[in-house]
């Protein structure tokens, strides 16, 4: 690989403070960082330096984007409980997942990261919580499908420790007990998590949500990623079914007891949050805890729409989510810039959300809720060189004039170049770190087998 990449005669869309967008510029990058951005030609390189330069005329680049939610386990699973509600498609897709495994979650971790970068995303952020006894290590699994393909990650360790018998919603085959949960969330930490500033893994404490896991285990769990410097995620006011269980379970709506038990901060983010209210918006503001918007997954599972533009308003950290492949089959990332607008604007009118804003929400947005934005969101020197270079000159996009409205407002864009730590990882629309037939195959099989099982 070049030491120096040099992308030129491109537009470039920042996506720094000032929104900076240059019509027709460079970006130079030097081993995984961003050397210099600007208009017009790139600075010559000191002699002897080897140089890849990419002719990108009619192309668009912008930070790579960052997903903020994710289950790749569910590739496997996509198509299923077509219909349903929330709480209606988990009880059917529960015993499916009772059978998955190190082989099948790291199949559908290849097929989920697959999707991903060929959609221009280049870091996420995914929820592993159902571990089935005698399944293996399961994170490690989706962690070496991750280092493999060049995706950048935030492992979710999850858990859920309340079935059925306790008022859960899971089945109790599926759950854990606390000391487990602990322990392994510890060591997968110990021996997993990268705090440096180039770092391509990171782990995350994560319970899954307020019908799958105690009280008990969201204290000792917000308590021990604290204790660790690790952040908190999980999922939040996504159903009015939620609600409702949250009422009777504790007499509180979701925000209020994971306010409670110590779930709201600057190192925790939700996903979803479609039904907060004002109060649940100004809390989360007050507190610093950013949401991971899934508008695809909601309208999916017909959920709801969140309340986006007054979180924006606040001031709450938005970022965007694929959501599990199995309620959002489209896998990508990138389709989510047009949905998160649209919704807004559906819910709010056309001025709810702009394609900047859009765009926003799934780089620099993401990057700051899962406290990345001093190296990830945005092309500036110094950043780490995670970019897409998007074709835009073809026949759907290049009679729009406003490339980011191409982007944002048209069909998904095909990719020239997809980098991640400075690693091409997609080129001409291409994966360049595997066999995509082949893991499209192993997804395949280890889909079956998992059907088999039942």
């Amino acid at each position: 690989m070049a030491a120096r990449i040099v992308i030129e005669n491109v537009t470039i869309a920042t996506v720094d403070t000032a929104d900076t967008e240059i019509p027709s510029g460079h970006v130079v990058i030097e081993r995984n960082r961003i050397a210099a951005v600007g208009p017009g030609a790139a600075p010559a390189p000191s002699p002897g330096t080897a140089e890849r330069r990419v002719n990108a005329t009619g192309h668009l680049v912008t930070p790579g984007l960052v997903n903020t939610h994710h289950h790749f386990f569910q590739w496997l699973t996509r198509g299923l409980a077509q219909d349903a509600i929330l709480f209606d498609w988990l009880t059917t897709l529960y015993p499916i997942w009772s059978h998955i495994d190190e082989d099948s979650v790291y199949a559908g971790a290849r097929g989920s990261i697959t999707s991903l970068l060929l959609s221009g995303c280049t870091t996420a952020s995914d929820h592993q919580y159902l571990f089935p006894r005698d399944g293996g290590d399961l994170l490690s699994a989706e962690i070496r499908a991750a280092r493999e393909l060049g995706l950048r990650l935030h492992a979710s360790r999850g858990s859920m420790d309340r079935g059925q018998s306790d008022g859960g919603l899971p089945p109790d085959f599926a759950v854990e007990d606390i000391d487990t949960v602990l322990a392994a969330s510890t060591r997968a930490v110990e021996v997993h998590h990268d705090p440096s500033p180039d770092s391509m893994v990171r782990i995350v404490i994560a319970p899954c949500s307020p019908f799958t896991v105690t009280t008990d285990l969201l204290r000792e769990s917000a308590s021990l990623g604290r204790s660790l410097g690790v952040r908190l995620h999980t999922h939040g006011s996504e159903t009015v079914e939620e609600e409702e269980h949250c009422f009777e379970q504790f007499g509180m709506r979701p925000t209020e007891y994971l306010d409670s038990v110590g779930w709201l901060g600057a190192d925790v983010w939700m996903a979803h949050c479609i039904h907060l209210s004002d109060g649940d918006i100004a809390r989360f503001a007050a507190t610093g805890t950013g949401v991971a918007h899934c508008p695809s997954s909601n309208a999916r599972l017909g959920a709801g729409i969140a309340r986006v533009p007054e979180m924006l308003s606040a001031g709450i950290r938005v970022g965007l989510g694929v959501d599990g492949a199995a309620s959002n089959e489209n896998g990508g990332l990138g389709t989510e810039l047009r949905a998160a607008m649209l919704f807004a604007r559906a819910r709010s009118g056309p001025t709810a959300m702009t394609v900047r804003q859009a765009l926003r929400l799934g780089t620099m947005g993401g990057a700051e809720v899962l406290g990345r934005a001093d190296d990830l969101g945005s092309v500036e020197v110094g950043k780490l060189a995670d970019l897409a270079v998007w074709k835009v000159d073809g026949v759907e996009h290049s009679n729009i004039d406003d490339k980011v409205a191409a982007l944002v407002m048209g069909a998904l864009p095909p990719l020239a170049m997809l980098l991640a730590d400075g690693r091409v990882v997609i080129e001409d629309g291409q994966l360049q770190t595997a066999d995509a037939e082949l893991i499209s195959r192993e997804a395949t099989t280890q889909a079956r087998r998992l059907f088999e099982s039942q």
